[in-house]
């Protein structure tokens, strides 16, 4: 009895002393913790990709043989019909050889007229006739033939519409793989953008599209998806997307664009912070505990998410959020509750560093402009993605040091 009595008084400091440090923790040191707030506002998903601006209908205009340019008009910008002349090559060896094919052509006509005043005379006559009759009409056929070759060194307009543009000069040896002139009505143009094969199964014909171009900072330009290419690159691994652009669009042929493609959207939604949630579920501060609300993910944005669940507008959830908090484990929070961002898209920012705080969005942001937030989304959506799986990639690897 004596020799348990020790070690009685030793398991009640020990515990004595967990509990002092639990009630250390869990009441006089809670654990810190940073939140957002749960508004209702606009979400959308969006699909990235790359493109050119090109007109609807458009053709090149190159040589079928090499020769020295020996014309070109000074057309650009300017309105052609179909089949006007654009410019003409070197033919000089041709008509020679034209010339000399016409000399022949006449002296053969002469030969058959001779032989047809004499072909009823004899069954040799005849034959003779014949003969001449059939070299004049291969004769004829060559004369053809080189007239076919000249009118090839003949550069035309290959359908109504502006020339938008001309390359090479007089003088220049061109050849089948110089284009030299595009031919095509500016209005109403597209963009030939390529979308990576794993999305593409996302894109439909009549969805809209953000594009955003270096030439307009700040601003998101419209489209509409009008045709995907059926078969895809197995190089690249891309398909083809055309998006059309109204008539009244800012931008020109043969600028580049990055396209968003808005495949799933919200008008009003639950949202919070990607961040925020983990394992389909959100952590909220009741009471200055927490406590975690399973969740579905809706709709996903480029910064935000959509979740469907007892989630309500105006709730604390953390952010980002804290796996390794237990529920009920009592907490402080570090910083004032923040709304998640509902920008407009003059003052998206993509480029800046994500890790940089960030200033709690207006009072008013659920009542954002629906499609500025929805534009606001798709034109960051791709280096946002970039941004988070840099994020993902960082605590993977992180951990397994």
């Amino acid at each position: 009895m004596t020799i348990l009595k020790p070690l009685g008084i030793a398991a009640l400091l020990i515990a004595s002393i967990g509990g002092g440090y639990y009630g250390y923790v869990n009441l006089l040191h809670p654990e810190a913790v940073t939140t957002s707030i749960a508004i209702q506002a606009p979400v959308s998903e969006a699909v990235y990709g790359t493109g050119t601006v090109e007109p609807e209908r458009w053709a090149k205009v190159l040589p079928l043989q090499r020769r020295r340019l020996l014309e070109l008009c000074s057309c650009e910008g300017q309105y052609v019909k179909a089949g006007q002349i654009l410019g003409r090559q070197d033919d000089a060896e041709e008509r020679s050889a034209l010339q000399e094919l016409e000399y022949n052509n006449q002296q053969l006509q002469r030969d058959l007229d001779r032989a047809e005043k004499d072909r009823t005379k004899s069954d040799a006559a005849q034959t003779e006739y014949e003969q001449r009759w059939t070299q004049l009409e291969e004769s004829k056929s060559r004369l053809a033939a080189q007239k076919v070759r000249i009118d090839q060194l003949v550069l035309r307009a290959p359908l109504d519409g502006m020339v938008l543009r001309r390359d090479g000069e007089v003088g220049e040896i061109a050849g089948p793989t110089d284009v030299l002139f595009w031919v095509g009505p500016p209005a109403p143009m597209q963009v030939v953008a390529e979308v990576n094969e794993e999305e593409i199964n996302r894109i439909a014909v009549g969805q809209k599209a953000y594009l955003r171009s270096e030439a307009f900072p700040g601003q998101a330009l419209r489209a509409t998806v009008s045709r995907i290419t059926p078969k895809g690159d197995p190089t690249r691994k891309t398909f083809r997307v055309y998006l059309l652009l109204p008539n009244d669009t800012r931008l020109r042929i043969g600028m580049s664009v990055e396209a968003n493609i808005v495949v799933r959207e919200k008008p009003q939604a639950i949202v919070v912070p990607d961040e925020a949630v983990a394992g389909n579920a959100v952590e909220v501060v009741n009471n200055g505990r927490v406590q975690r609300i399973p969740v579905t993910i809706g709709v996903r944005g480029s910064r935000n998410v959509e979740i469907i669940g007892e989630v309500s507008r105006g709730v604390a959830v953390l952010s980002p959020a804290r796996t390794d908090l237990a529920d009920g484990t009592k907490v402080r929070i570090e910083r004032s509750p923040a709304r998640p961002e509902a920008e407009a898209p003059s003052q998206a920012s993509p480029l800046a560093d994500p890790d940089t705080p960030r200033e709690p969005a207006p009072a008013t942001v659920a009542a954002t402009d629906p499609d500025s937030a929805v534009i606001s989304a798709a034109i960051s959506a791709h280096i946002d993605s970039v941004v988070n799986d840099a994020r993902r990639n960082v605590v993977k690897y992180g951990a397994n040091r």
